[in-house]
């Protein structure tokens, strides 16, 4: 397996990066100041990263703002409770 020089973790196209994203941010709930905002093509292995630097990503900004987080959120929450 590919792995990239940065270490971080590798998605091979933005798409698949930015899905990666939203639901990175319901599954550890950043909450509004927190966690990675954005995608970009790395230049040392050409896949994609996650990045807390920069503009927010438009699709996150949207999902972040909509009725689909609130219930992905609370599915998750009721998954991790029992989990336990």
């Amino acid at each position: 397996m590919k792995t990239c020089p940065t270490g971080k973790k590798m998605y091979p196209t933005e798409a698949i990066a930015e899905d990666a994203l939203l639901e990175a941010h319901v599954r550890f709930d950043y909450g509004k100041s927190g966690g990675p905002i954005a995608v970009y093509q790395c230049e040392d292995c050409g896949c994609y990263h996650f990045t807390s630097k920069g503009t927010m990503n438009p699709k996150l900004a949207t999902f972040l703002k909509s009725s689909t987080k609130k219930v992905e959120d609370e599915a998750a929450r009721w998954q991790n409770k029992w989990k336990k």
